[in-house]
């Protein structure tokens, strides 16, 4: 089989989102997210119009977040997808502000706050408004999982990061760690600690960070780079 990645267009709004909320459905950390992301359910007709809708909404009105989906070439089939904000420009500290969850309410965005600000927060503790890739989520509908479609996802986040001179960032899933470190990743000392009584579980739940330097750091890591004041690389 071959995948391609290309950019999502309208039309691909819900069949990117199948993949993302088929994969999450089988994966520990991930069922939890969309649990208290979208605490009524993902499946029924209602919840995926007014999806769709917020998401389109949401394209409109952003210039650093683009979605991407994986491609079977044979079929046209959207197996998987990415999203990520490619911050090629610095940041102020306004821009930078967490925004909640405005499509919940009460003890619903309550509870989904507590769990996406402590990320918010890591992720400008590291970075603040340097230029960076931050990946929020790369997801393959189970159905197509084990065919390779992960691996090509994968590495076309790194060619990103290598074609743009910019680290790549993201918040793991316990579980894939030792992927990502075979993969030239670079796990942070640093570390999120989601609280079981938030989840609703009776332990806690330490989320791994991972940074991944561009090629045009010739071999510098994360915490060197950060010393150094955050250079551009290739600029």
């Amino acid at each position: 089989m071959v995948y391609v990645i290309l950019p999502a267009l309208v039309p691909d709004i819900r069949r990117v989102y199948d993949s993302y909320f088929a994969a999450f459905k089988g994966e520990r950390m991930g069922e939890l997210m969309l649990q208290v992301l979208f605490p009524g359910g993902t499946d029924s007709e209602e919840f995926r119009a007014a999806h769709a809708a917020g998401t389109l909404s949401y394209w409109h009105k952003s210039d650093t977040q683009y979605t991407f989906k994986c491609v079977d070439t044979a079929t046209g089939e959207i197996v998987g997808m990415a999203l990520g904000d490619i911050l090629i420009r610095g940041r102020s500290e306004e821009e930078r502000k967490f925004e909640g969850v405005p499509w919940l309410e009460g003890e619903q965005r309550e509870r989904a706050e507590k769990v996406l600000k402590p990320l918010h927060e890591m992720r400008d503790q590291l970075f603040g408004g340097t230029p960076h890739i931050y990946s929020h989520v790369m997801s393959v509908d189970p159905v197509h999982q084990g065919r390779g479609a992960g691996a090509v996802l994968a590495k076309f986040g790194l060619e990103l990061a290598d074609r743009t001179a910019l680290p790549i960032y993201f918040e793991a899933s316990p579980s894939v760690v030792n992927l990502y470190l075979k993969l030239g990743y670079e796990k942070l000392k640093e570390e999120i600690v989601h609280k079981g009584d938030v989840l609703g579980l009776e332990e806690d739940i330490v989320v791994p960070l991972m940074v991944r330097m561009p090629a045009a750091a010739n071999g510098m890591g994360f915490y060197e780079w950060r010393e150094k004041g955050y250079p551009r690389f290739g600029v």
